[in-house]
């Protein structure tokens, strides 16, 4: 993520890659001249939304909490203040590196004054933080297989929503890139969080 952002910052030239990534899909999209898909690249970006990744970590963090106290669990109750934290977590990054950043998205319009910026993609450091943590969370109180498939949905969901807002022209290939990488730092630290054990107790008590 290092390394995009410095692109951005100084508009190297890895940022053609965002051209060349922009020109090949809307190639694809004006040849193949599908509503179906053009549809589809806009309800996949509109799962990056708070109003749907938002309720839908909160909702994991208090089922896996409610599971973890059916099983008797010591901190059952661990996952809920983790995925508040989580959702909390997710604007306090993204609006002040958009402000920092401030560019513009494939369109080239100027940025309004009510408008942060295209860099990092929110949608999809939502989707992905979101989505990512709260299968993290329920991870912890279902079985192996269980588990696999809920880290493949939320896989799948943070991919459909990225590659929904390149399709779309949204998004620059690269803030897409940037938001996977950071959910990437982030979800880490969410697994650590909710599988602290507590302190052990002095010798000989």
């Amino acid at each position: 993520m290092g390394l995009i952002s410095w692109q951005v910052a100084v508009d190297g030239p890895l940022l053609g890659l965002d051209r060349w990534a922009r020109h090949t899909v809307a190639g694809l999209r004006n040849g193949l001249s599908s509503p179906l898909l053009d549809h589809l690249g806009a309800a996949l970006s509109d799962l990056g939304g708070s109003a749907p990744a938002v309720p839908v970590l909160l909702g994991g963090g208090a089922l896996a909490a409610w599971r973890a106290r059916r099983a008797g669990a010591r901190r059952w109750w661990l996952p809920l203040p983790v995925a508040v934290l989580t959702a909390g977590a997710i604007p306090l990054l993204i609006v002040p590196a958009k402000a920092s950043f401030a560019r513009p998205g494939p369109l080239g319009l100027p940025l309004t004054p009510e408008q942060w910026g295209w860099y990092p993609s929110g949608h999809t450091a939502t989707a992905s933080i979101a989505y990512g943590a709260a299968a993290l969370l329920l991870g912890r109180t279902v079985g192996v297989r269980h588990r696999r498939r809920l880290y493949a949905g939320a896989g799948l969901l943070s991919a459909g929503v990225g590659a929904g807002l390149v399709w779309s022209d949204y998004h620059w290939l690269l803030d897409v890139v940037a938001s996977w990488c950071l959910a990437g730092l982030l979800l880490p630290l969410v697994a650590l969080l909710s599988t602290r054990r507590p302190p052990r107790p002095p010798a000989g008590r």
